[in-house]
């Protein structure tokens, strides 16, 4: 496993030694090419469907039946590591391998599936249970190319985006194998996380209008600072957050000022907010708090504040019988395992809408991940897999 995850990191790789294989590059159609190829040479009968998922399809006895699928995505933040991701693709192979050596048809056909973008915006998984939108594909992404353009250059066609999404019923399960992208599990030295559910994200545009003027002549008590009081903003995000009970967390990540000169006042500032918990209605009380307080630092310093939503993905509490099952496979191999929400979004919470979904947690190293000191052991890796290939074979025999 660990050969095919170094392989696959070739594709976009960085001097600091992870992966810059942002979705739509160039690097990221290499990599998939690869995946394409390594589908193929295990037996997987390719397509790439309208959203520009990559779907691997083996039979089953009763091709009738619904299928179990599995798999996650390959692409990358910028500057990101080897692991997120790409373990729970190629964990989905080596499940291929396993039960080609072992010469095992199941019950079920099988789908290893390849999200397209999930770190813009679940792009593939969202066109999946039918909520990618127009609009949504009108979204510049990290590439330079719109959504549309980007599924476009990976062989999907938005034209026919309809023809992506999965009824309820075509899927017997969806299983996603990751790493945790946390601590827990390596602090607790637990084998494999069993995750409950999956955080909503919501993600805004907070615009901050004031008046740009030489730095030089205007006094500082005739000011009207965007990025000051951008800045006393994010001072409120962090105490409203903090003073909510709960694990929520609020981030602002990203502040571009206008027009960014050093002899120039900022007239203009552009951040964004990202709220995220396992509460729809709990994010959502937060924002209503962290408005307020705008409105409030709005009127004392004389510059306009508004939010523009641009991103929601709803939290998704994963199956319980699907949580059993996972549970069951790492008790049944020796493996330690916990109970855990994920604090990450996932393709899986957009595959929730659809079918029972698990998502089966792996530790990483010191809990870093998005960055290229992302690792994940060969043994980790090689746990998570087999739980994987358990899960399939019991929900396979389950009677639901």
């Amino acid at each position: 496993m660990e050969k095919r995850i170094l392989e696959l990191g070739e594709f976009g790789k960085n001097p600091q030694g992870g992966v810059s294989r942002v979705a739509f590059t160039d690097a990221d159609k290499q990599g998939r090419d690869y995946i394409i190829q390594t589908m193929r040479k295990v037996g997987l009968i390719v397509r790439i469907d309208a959203a520009g998922n990559i779907i691997g399809s083996r039979a089953g006895k009763n091709n009738s039946k619904p299928i179990i699928a599995f798999g996650s995505h390959i692409d990358s933040v910028p500057m990101g590591g080897n692991y997120d991701g790409d373990v729970g693709v190629i964990g989905a192979l080596e499940c291929i391998d396993l039960l080609n050596e072992a010469g095992v048809i199941t019950e079920h056909p099988l789908e290893v599936i390849v999200f397209t973008d999930e770190e813009g915006g679940l792009t593939g998984s969202k066109a999946i249970n039918g909520t990618l939108q127009d609009r949504d594909m009108e979204v510049m992404s990290n590439s330079g190319k719109s959504i549309r353009e980007g599924i476009i250059y990976l062989g999907g066609d938005p034209a026919k985006i309809k023809e992506a999404e999965r009824k309820k019923g075509a899927l017997k399960a969806f299983l996603e194998l990751h790493i945790e992208q946390g601590a827990i599990l390596h602090t607790k030295k637990i084998d494999i996380g069993v995750v409950e559910g999956i955080v909503g994200i919501e993600w805004w545009d907070v615009t901050f209008e004031g008046f740009a003027n030489h730095a030089g002549t205007t006094p500082m008590n005739a000011r009207k600072d965007a990025l000051l009081t951008a800045s006393r903003f994010v001072m409120k995000v962090n105490e409203i957050v903090r003073a909510n009970p709960g694990n929520q967390v609020g981030t602002v990540g990203r502040i571009r000022a206008e027009p960014g000169a050093p002899n120039v006042i900022p007239g203009k500032v552009v951040a964004s907010l990202e709220i995220r918990d396992m509460s729809r209605e709990k994010i959502l009380s937060i924002f209503k708090q962290i408005e307020l307080a705008a409105k409030e630092l709005a009127e004392e310093t004389s510059v306009s504040i508004s939010f523009s939503s641009l991103h929601s993905n709803i939290p998704a509490i994963t199956d319980k019988r699907v949580q059993d099952i996972i549970a069951s496979s790492a008790k049944t191999l020796g493996l330690s395992s916990q109970y855990m929400p994920s604090g990450a979004g996932h393709d899986s919470q957009d595959m929730a809408v659809v079918a029972p979904t698990g998502m089966i947690f792996v530790p990483s190293k010191d809990g870093i991940s998005h960055a290229p000191a992302e690792f994940t052991s060969p043994q980790d890796m090689a746990n998570g897999a087999t739980v994987l290939f358990h899960t399939i074979l019991a929900i396979d025999k389950a009677k639901w």
